[in-house]
């Protein structure tokens, strides 16, 4: 049944502060650390007044936070102390660790109770969240935790392995990166660039036949594209030590540089004639830009685990190479 008027409460017992006495003045405000409080009635307090207990109703009344006593104190009068039983609900703050769950009622805390900063202020990841960290999905209304394996982007390429050259050297290695887990591979590279001019890029594969395999007709290659002057440029060897992988000239300038992608098909296989794709651009010491498209072979019958990129002749003093294996 509801209540009519203001529902009964209950609370801390609370002592009001010290209140002095004002000649000819009957009205005082009550007031627990400076703060006005409200007593449930006249009847849920003890007052003492020069040492003796008043009776509620007939020697003091309350309306609010002030108490009225039937007559003006005069100088000389001490109020001992005023004790407000139950005076309101305001149970002060709890002792640590003495909330448990069944103390708060269903549905009590809201989305008004949480604040702005609950996601910005805790500690941020700094890299991909592992396969067994939990998020928080709304399921029709219903909040439940998925892990992260169950939603991360199933992504084609994987990244392996990242060589940035920002000094010179000879060659680029990637070895012990080319194994079954993946039955294809790309390398992207980006920005690269010669210490001598007109330079091409060639590889060489690591296998058991050597590291990397230098003989003088395991690849073979072809090699076909465009420059801006509207000349056609190719190359192709069909047996050679190395396999080439780019046909515009690369320029030692800052400006000059080659970009491409390469893809490795099956290199784990021991199958002879694994086929190697290029794709490339780059900008001579002309200025000249113009890209080619290629394919290659490495013709012996045994796995590769690894390659090496290398320049004619002259170090690699730029670029960013970046190995995925494709899923």
């Amino acid at each position: 049944m509801a209540y009519i008027g203001r529902e009964p409460q209950i609370g801390n017992f609370q002592v009001c502060d010290a209140i002095s006495v004002v000649n000819n003045q009957a009205a005082y405000t009550m007031q627990v650390s400076s703060v006005n409080v409200i007593p449930e009635t006249a009847n849920h307090m003890l007052v003492s007044l020069n040492g003796v207990l008043q009776a509620p109703t007939s020697s003091y009344t309350v309306s609010g936070s002030t108490i009225t006593f039937a007559s003006n104190l005069v100088t000389g009068d001490v109020i001992n102390f005023i004790h407000i039983l139950g005076s309101v609900l305001d149970l002060g703050t709890p002792s640590d660790d003495t909330v448990a769950t069944s103390s708060l009622k269903a549905n009590s805390v809201t989305a008004a109770k949480l604040n702005a900063d609950i996601i910005s202020g805790t500690t941020a990841l700094a890299s991909e969240p592992a396969d067994t960290d939990e998020f928080l999905v709304s399921d029709a209304g219903v909040l439940k935790r998925i892990d992260y394996s169950l939603i991360k982007g199933g992504g084609t390429h994987v990244l392996l392995n990242t060589t940035t050259v920002s000094s010179a050297v000879s060659q680029i290695d990637f070895t012990s990166v080319f194994d079954s887990t993946y039955k294809n591979y790309m390398l992207s590279f980006n920005d690269a660039r010669s210490a001598n001019d007109n330079e091409q890029i060639q590889l060489r594969v690591f296998s058991a036949i050597g590291s990397p395999d230098t003989g003088g007709s395991q690849y073979r290659y072809v090699l076909r594209g465009h420059r801006d002057d509207d000349t056609d440029i190719g190359a192709n060897s069909a047996a050679s030590s190395f396999m080439q992988i780019t046909r515009q000239h690369s320029g030692n300038q800052t400006v000059e540089s080659q970009n491409g992608r390469l893809f490795f098909f099956n290199p784990s296989g021991t199958v002879a004639r694994k086929h190697i794709q290029s794709y490339t651009s780059g900008l001579d010491g002309s200025e000249r830009s113009g890209f080619s498209m290629g394919v290659g072979i490495y013709t012996e019958a045994v796995a590769y685990t690894g390659i090496r990129l290398y320049y004619g002749s002259g170090n690699i003093v730029a670029g960013v190479f970046k190995l995925y294996g494709i899923n």
